[in-house]
């Protein structure tokens, strides 16, 4: 019951937070008691924030954190609160292209490091390179900041210079970059040809459903079926998803004219059911196809595994998908941040709601140890006794890569350090009883040849050999 009630409270203030702030900003304070609503509770909760509050009472800090606050009251994950800033960067990360330096990073321990420049970027042109720990952006220090305010620190016009310092461990030293932002160009659909026992088969892999995810979907498989593929892998693991109409485009290639592939359910539970449309014959309805899913594979890219599932056009490989069954429209508001709201949620053309469930693979494949590890960059010295994450991560590479380690906790024991050595013979490292950055990268370096041989992709294999034999059936 208290729990309850704080709940309560808390929602009356956040709205008492959001209507007196639109009062105030057309009415000039006389130092009267606030008349913000019809509700009492309201006025007063507001009139005593601003006039008894001992910490800030920034206008426009009181109003992000109530529009933020009834949006979490929503209890939906996916509903939320963007300021001016954070709107900018949501919609360019599915923009067609956006103005920057073009490198990819990721967080680790605290740090940002480059998981790879993007090919003649700004980034690429000026050195930078993969494993590099990105330390101050134009001479201001990154320690305890986030990704997005790295982002924001990032972004910038176009021409305009930025100046980073990174951290080379490969070269164990600070290196200064200088580059300009430009416009880059982003790709969300790769694809390539795998010959098999004679047969030519596709595979193109689909990162995010942006804007233009459509067309090049368009023009890397159009050109697939001139070199003459005989089957067709899509790729959409760690996909999060997207705008829906690049996916029902996409969904239009595959399955015949008029053909049902999702439904749309309002608050009102009125259904409205999506068909494709096209005007070309689907080029591609006659192709086998595989649809590779994870964990990671969310929102859009369920649409389309629903789609193919449900009209029987594809064989699912893989693991269960995330499970987000709900569509969210995002609104402008008047200080620049937008409000996204889930206003629907959609279903598979059988009507199955997903949510929270995900849509499970027709032949499950797990990955093997060490091709589904995450890919971690630390860096550092560890010795017999140390304990720690970076301890823990080397003795799950040397167990995946089939060294005998007792022990997985991060506890550097002597198990641990023979295993090491053996790794350091076989790599043909410089004898030395700790874990050091010559270590550290040869280990990276190690699981990134792993990973980049399709051999060691098992759901890869999975599929590729499913197509072959209905192909030879």
């Amino acid at each position: 019951m208290r729990k309850n009630r704080i709940f309560l409270y808390g929602f009356i203030l956040v709205v008492a937070l959001v209507l007196g702030y639109l009062w105030l900003s057309g009415k000039s304070s006389k130092g009267e008691e606030s008349e913000v609503s019809s509700s009492k509770v309201i006025d007063e909760a507001y009139d005593l924030i601003k006039k008894e509050a001992v910490f800030s009472k920034n206008e426009k800090l009181l109003v992000e954190g109530a529009i933020r606050g009834m949006a979490d009251a929503l209890e939906d994950p996916h509903s939320s609160y963007l300021t001016k800033e954070e709107a900018e960067v949501q919609e360019s990360s599915l923009a067609e292209e956006r103005v920057g330096i073009g490198v990819e990073i990721m967080q680790s321990g605290g740090k940002f490091i480059v998981v790879a420049p993007i090919k003649d970027s700004p980034a690429f042109k000026a050195g930078l390179k993969p494993q590099d720990e990105i330390v101050r952006v134009n001479g201001e220090r990154l320690t305890a900041k986030s990704m997005a305010e790295l982002v924001q620190l990032l972004s910038g016009e176009k021409g305009s210079s930025l100046k980073l310092t990174v951290y080379r461990p490969s070269e164990n030293r600070h290196v200064e970059l200088h580059m300009k932002r430009d416009t880059i160009a982003l790709h969300t659909v790769s694809s390539e040809v795998l010959e098999v026992d004679g047969k030519s088969i596709g595979i193109v892999t689909i990162s995010i459903f942006g804007e233009k995810t459509a067309e090049e979907w368009e023009k890397q498989t159009k050109a697939l079926v001139e070199r003459g593929i005989h089957g067709l892998v899509v790729d959409v693991r760690g996909n999060p998803g997207g705008y829906l109409f690049s996916v029902s485009s996409i969904i239009g290639t595959l399955l015949q004219n008029g053909s049902t592939f999702a439904y749309m359910q309002d608050s009102n539970g009125v259904l409205e059911m999506l068909n494709t449309v096209n005007k070309d014959t689907p080029y591609l309805n006659k192709v086998p196809v595989v649809l590779l899913q994870n964990g990671g594979s969310a929102s859009a890219s369920e649409v389309l595994a629903g789609a193919l599932k449900d009209n029987n056009r594809a064989m699912i490989v893989g693991e269960t998908s995330f499970g987000k069954g709900t569509v969210q429209e995002t609104h402008p508001l008047s200080n620049g941040g937008k409000l996204k709201i889930s206003t629907h949620k959609w279903l598979t053309p059988k009507q199955q709601w997903i949510h929270h469930k995900g849509i499970e693979a027709d032949l499950k494949v797990e990955q093997d140890e060490l091709f589904d590890i995450d890919m971690k960059y630390y860096h550092g010295e560890f010795q017999l006794g140390d304990y720690g994450e970076e301890v823990k991560y080397v003795q799950q590479v040397l167990g995946g890569l089939g060294y005998n380690v007792a022990r997985k906790d991060g506890y550097f024991d002597e198990n641990t350090l023979e295993a090491v050595d053996k790794y350091r013979e076989t790599n043909k490292l410089e004898v030395n009883s700790k874990l050091d950055e010559v270590f550290f990268q040869n280990m990276t370096n190690t699981i990134n040849n792993y990973k980049s041989r399709k051999e060691n992709d098992q759901q890869l294999q999975m599929g590729v050999s499913y197509i072959i034999h209905k192909l030879n059936k």
